[in-house]
């Protein structure tokens, strides 16, 4: 038996907006350019201590002893993490646009009114304002991509240069990842062409002692899964590559035996091939091959699809630009030209994938394949004098690299939380209930930007044209764009919709179901 507590009415819904306030109250104090840092305290001790800005992490953090108002944190935590998953960013404006969501809502669906019609008329008036956020957005320009950088960052120029330095140098279909940097230094590298994060079989394929790589140039590629055993399964291809002259790259899973048999042919007849083995494990390597396979114009050979690798030609082989094998990892410099069809063809298929995935991990996981196909690859290493430093700086430029890719995804808007400003304003003569709490959420995010800068924002026009507004940093007032005050559309739209999928389940709720504690 596992006895339950039940809270109905009023009662029920004062503590949920007790743990809504709670969690708010911590995360949008970091709003803005003027926002301040919370400090948070290691689950147990095993981590240290956290300083950051990130929304996201602040959320995760808080958990409540109430156990209906730890259910209003979860629930937030919700629209928090969702922003945070499709956008990389905004899950501080989510929070408070749903608790303002939340708290107009009880205010104005009194007894006399209808809660389910008032609900469903807010979801379909947000539809209305994403519309208009999406006519009203521009599309990314090379100063404009460095804006939203700096401003994602918060301010930091040294932080948004590298990141816009990055994106440009990979392209609009290029990925930026994150990593920690293993000095106090903070900077980047970009790898153009496909990187296989598995290096050379034997060092006796080293061909460049200085850097101690294999580099080999107009290369032909196999690309298999299957294991080779033996010398002679392979013997159609090696007998025109050995020659001819020809160099070759072989990924696949090769026997100590065929590993040292062609290292041994290296250093003693001068062939010109390299060994290296599969990249990553179970269905990614098969994904990742295929992959490889695709970009080099190669037949991927696959045990899964019951391949035999005996049969194998010349034909079959991909080919290369340039190779540059190191101890951990592969650079495969691609040729362009004769397979471009059949990659398109593959982003387009991993681009509807990443639209459909909701997992974080596998996001990613597609986004870094979608790269390595488009020939962009770009890892920002982050440093800092201490794990503390270097905690935050990490969360400031995962977060502006997501905003940065959202940017060229969707486009922009006025940011400093104009556009929703400006969308608030539409509705200002509007009796209904619905438009009432609609335009309170949406007034929100720029009044808590000022409430961090401690200004009054009342003291301010905030009117057309469409992307004027306040600079809270600067306290100018002007256009927001030539500012470099700059949102993405993505994050500002999932950052709304999120908000409002969560406040409408919190406002149709009436019964509140816990599990009974002993104390009680």
């Amino acid at each position: 038996m596992n006895p339950k507590e039940l809270k109905f009415g009023d009662e029920g819904r004062s503590k949920l907006i007790s743990g809504i306030e709670k969690i708010s109250n911590a995360v949008k104090s970091t709003l803005g350019p003027m926002g301040n840092t919370v400090l948070i305290e290691s689950p147990s001790h095993t981590h240290g201590i956290t300083v950051t800005k990130d929304g996201v992490t602040v959320a995760k953090s808080v958990d409540l002893i109430d156990p209906i108002e730890d259910l209003a944190v979860r629930m937030m935590k919700q629209a928090a993490e969702r922003t945070a998953s499709s956008a990389g960013d905004g899950t501080t404006t989510s929070i408070v646009i749903t608790e303002a969501l939340v708290k107009a809502g009880f205010e104005h669906i009194t007894d006399g009114v209808n809660r389910t019609e008032v609900l469903r008329e807010i979801v379909d008036k947000t539809g209305d304002v994403v519309s208009s956020l999406k006519k009203a957005s521009k599309k990314v320009t090379k100063s404009r991509l460095r804006d939203v950088a700096n401003i994602s960052a918060n301010n930091d120029k040294n932080i948004g240069d590298i990141i816009a330095n990055v994106y440009n140098e990979v392209g609009k279909d290029g990925v930026v990842t994150v990593e920690k940097s293993q000095t106090s230094q903070t900077y980047y590298e970009t790898t153009y062409g496909i990187k296989v994060d598995r290096g050379y079989s034997s060092p006796l394929f080293i061909n460049d002692q200085k850097k101690d790589e294999c580099v080999l140039e107009d290369v032909y590629v196999l690309v298999s899964d299957a294991e080779i055993s033996n010398v002679l399964q392979v013997e159609n291809i090696l007998a025109p590559i050995i020659q001819d002259g020809k160099r070759l790259l072989i990924i696949a899973p090769c026997s100590t035996n065929v590993t040292n048999t062609l290292a041994a042919n290296v250093i003693k007849r001068g062939i010109k091939v390299c060994v290296i083995p599969p990249p990553s494990f179970g269905y990614k390597q098969h994904e990742l091959m295929h992959d490889i396979a695709i970009s080099v114009g190669a037949n991927y050979f696959s045990e899964k699809t019951g391949d035999d690798l005996s049969l194998i030609t010349f034909d079959d082989l991909g080919h290369a630009e340039r190779v540059i094998v190191g101890r951990d990892s592969t650079i495969v410099i691609k040729d362009e030209g004769e397979q471009r069809g059949e990659v398109t063809e593959r982003i387009a298929q991993l681009s509807a994938a990443y639209e459909n995935e909701t997992k974080q991990v596998e996001r990613e996981f597609i986004l870094s394949r979608i790269a390595s196909l488009t020939g962009g690859i770009g890892v920002i290493y982050v440093g800092g004098n201490t794990d503390l430093e270097q905690k935050e700086l990490y969360d400031r430029v995962d977060d502006a690299v997501c905003a940065v890719r959202s940017a060229l995804e969707e486009g922009i808007l006025p940011g400093g939380g104009v556009a929703l400003h400006n969308e608030a304003m539409k509705l200002l003569r509007s009796d209904s209930v619905a438009d009432k709490i609609l335009r309170h959420a949406l007034f929100a995010p720029s009044n808590q930007i000022c409430a961090n800068a401690g200004i009054d924002k009342q003291r301010y026009e905030w009117q057309k044209p469409y992307q004027y507004g306040l600079n809270v940093k600067t306290g100018e007032y002007g256009d927001m764009y030539k500012m470099g005050v700059i949102d993405p559309l993505k994050v500002t739209r999932f950052a709304l919709q999120n908000a409002v999928s969560v406040a409408v389940t919190i406002l149709s709720t009436n019964a509140i179901i816990t599990i009974a504690r002993a104390d009680n």
